[in-house]
């Protein structure tokens, strides 16, 4: 018998898509699996299917699933950057070609029919959501906002006829070792240049919500001309990200710096690691996921850079360097054994900010990208 293909199009599909990868990874020590619960709503409620167009299909080998994938078109994406591209995610395969062959044959197909020219991935509907294929680094645990992949996958998409568009890389890094000394200096240099510049309470800032979305704004605007394919947040966006994020944002290990106005100059994220407790939880926050994960918000042993900007009116002033010395000097605090840098374009220059400190390449992923018409 050989495989069959089937649209995802009840409850009982989707709970099954979204469970396959459970039993896939099973026996794998580095794969962090998500809130099965997370992914439902990823995948039917989230506020970004107002606008965007998503397909899903299960590959099945008699009943058992084999492969599973998601098809998507942004069209804010493609009306940003001029372009007809279709976007792939929550792709993942058995170690079999045909299966890969069939998934992504089928994205390719509902893709040109909208008329999409090109598809790239794997992606999430928007920039903030999991994306790129591993590449280098299987034997590492990757955080909670990262996908993870076994190394055929990249394997398979090659033999399809998809081409690198690009590459995110990680490091892994020391807290303990402390700042370069010249970055001591540059904050020193810009707190007396910029007198006005002051960093705020988080933890009480956090209970407003016009300050939340004053800060999504200057998310929007920093990384608009700065993150590949980025696309800026919606109204409601902001409002979802606001709900789902927030309670891991916490002053122990961020900062975030007002000017004069009180509005956000700059800021520097970083979460607690909560990789290992959402391998314990096994995708349920019920009966124990939700100590596991309660227990990990409270240990920066390892903690995960998640994001750092500045608005456009304070960028190429050296204000980052101002955030660097408060983290450092909370990691400290917090007893922070090692930092794992968020994935960052290699062909970004911000990304050499990390050349001066003491580091080791921790994970690499890559965009694939191919015309199908």
């Amino acid at each position: 018998m050989g495989y069959t293909v089937k649209v995802v199009s009840t409850k009982r599909d989707l709970q099954r898509f979204v469970r396959f990868p459970d039993r896939l990874y099973r026996d794998c020590p580095a794969y962090v699996p998500a809130l099965h619960a997370d992914q439902i709503h990823a995948l039917s409620g989230v506020s970004t299917l107002s606008y965007c167009r998503r397909k899903m299909w299960l590959v099945l080998d008699g009943r058992q699933v084999v492969g599973r994938i998601c098809a998507m078109v942004n069209p804010r994406y493609n009306a940003r950057y001029g372009v007809r591209r279709a976007r792939f995610g929550w792709f993942d395969t058995i170690d079999d070609f045909e299966v890969a062959r069939l998934l992504l044959g089928r994205a390719e197909e509902w893709a040109a029919a909208l008329g999409m020219d090109e598809i790239h991935g794997p992606l999430y509907y928007n920039t903030m959501g999991k994306q790129g294929m591993l590449v280098e680094g299987f034997d590492h645990i990757p955080p909670f906002n990262c996908l993870y992949n076994y190394a055929y996958y990249n394997d398979f998409v090659t033999r399809l006829g998809y081409k690198k568009e690009c590459d995110w890389v990680q490091y892994r890094i020391p807290a303990g070792k402390g700042l370069p000394e010249k970055t001591r200096r540059v904050a020193a240099l810009v707190r007396d240049r910029y007198p006005e510049l002051h960093t705020c309470d988080i933890d009480r800032l956090k209970k407003d919500p016009d300050w939340v979305r004053r800060f999504f704004k200057t998310y929007n605007d920093s990384f608009a001309s700065s993150v590949h394919n980025f696309i800026p947040f919606t109204e409601a966006e902001i409002e979802e990200e606001t709900r789902s994020v927030l309670s891991y944002v916490s002053g122990k290990g961020c900062s975030v710096l007002l000017d004069g106005q009180e509005e956000v100059a700059a800021f520097g994220i970083c979460f607690p690691s909560i990789s290992r407790a959402l391998q314990k939880a096994r995708g349920r926050l019920f009966p124990f996921g939700w100590f596991h994960l309660l227990r990990a918000m409270r240990d920066y042993t390892t903690a995960d850079l998640m994001l750092n900007g500045a608005a456009p009116a304070w960028q190429h002033k050296g204000i980052s360097a101002l955030y660097y010395v408060e983290m450092e000097q909370k990691a400290r605090q917090a007893g922070m054994q090692w930092a794992i840098t968020n994935p960052q374009i290699e062909s970004n220059d911000a990304v050499n900010i990390w050349n001066a400190y003491e580091r080791e390449p921790y994970m690499r992923r890559r965009c694939y990208l191919k015309r199908i018409k």
